[in-house]
């Protein structure tokens, strides 16, 4: 059987589904797959802190090492491409982040790539195989601190609980796609058809929580902790509030967001994305 190395790229959602689309990749193949959890500018926290060891047979993943950076990381600019040496003398084929998007749209066969008895190295930031939705829940089970976290807002919740997922800070395409008027917009409509509705907001903007707050008062429920994704507690309340979405009625999420569409796959309910 092949060996996958494989290192997930990105922020918090599309590490996840990387990770369960070489999951899958590696139960098709028959392969083993190793999976080297990087921390860098896009999630700068390690693996344990946020979630549980994965146990699973045909996979291990560990934090990287300073040995692990030199020689797995994605060979760039910011470390002189140095692991490429490592990297073409040791793996017989390689697959990077930046040419994963163009073989999705050629239809490359991942899983032919990956048979026979190869050292293979991968890395992606996205999702290159059609994987089950409950691998998420399968493999990504939060810290005992984390489910404390989510658990303090779902007690809270009734089944009526709607979930909101408003993207701002970097991501443009969202703010201008899904401004808030449209989930104004939305909320009343769900308040006219149902009073007792109500709903839970994940937002990287503290603004945005302000605005909903002084418009819907206590109807609208949100963490109370900083929105700030660099440190690791603030990571720790972006899992926290990616679990706690999952666990509503239904979501409205944000346009180009990887974390409202992981949400929805942690649990399989309904997204809508909001945009014009």
């Amino acid at each position: 059987m092949s060996r996958i190395t494989f290192i997930p790229v990105g922020g918090l959602a599309n590490r996840m589904r990387a990770i369960a689309s070489a999951f899958d990749l590696a139960i098709k193949t028959e392969s083993s797959l190793n999976v080297v959890w990087i921390k860098d500018w896009a999630l700068n926290s390690p693996f344990h802190e946020l979630f549980q060891p994965i146990n699973e047979d045909v996979i291990t993943l560990r934090d990287a090492s300073v040995i692990n950076k030199l020689m797995l990381d994605r060979p760039r600019r910011k470390n002189l491409y140095l692991p490429h040496i490592y990297q073409k003398l040791y793996f017989q084929s390689s697959l990077y982040e930046r040419s994963i998007t163009p073989l999705c749209r050629e239809e490359f066969d991942f899983v032919n790539w990956a048979k026979g008895d190869k050292e293979l190295y991968f890395a992606s930031y996205t999702n290159f195989m059609n994987y089950d939705f409950s691998f998420i829940s399968r493999l990504f089970v939060p810290v005992e601190d984390v489910e404390k976290m989510i658990e303090s807002y779902t007690s809270r919740f009734s089944e009526e609980t709607i979930g909101l997922h408003i993207r701002r800070t970097d991501n443009l395409d969202s703010i201008k796609q899904s401004p808030i008027e449209l989930f104004f917009n939305k909320i009343d409509s769900e308040i006219e058809n149902n009073d007792k509705v109500n709903f839970f907001l994940a937002t990287d903007s503290e603004e945005v929580k302000v605005q909903m707050n002084e418009r819907y008062g206590d109807r609208v429920l949100f963490s109370e902790q900083v929105a700030d994704r660099d440190s690791i507690e603030g990571i720790k309340g972006g899992v926290a509030e990616m679990f706690i979405l999952s666990r509503t009625k239904k979501i409205y999420g944000s346009f180009l967001s990887s974390y409202s569409d992981m949400a929805s796959q942690i649990s399989g309910i309904p997204l809508e994305i909001l945009k014009l």
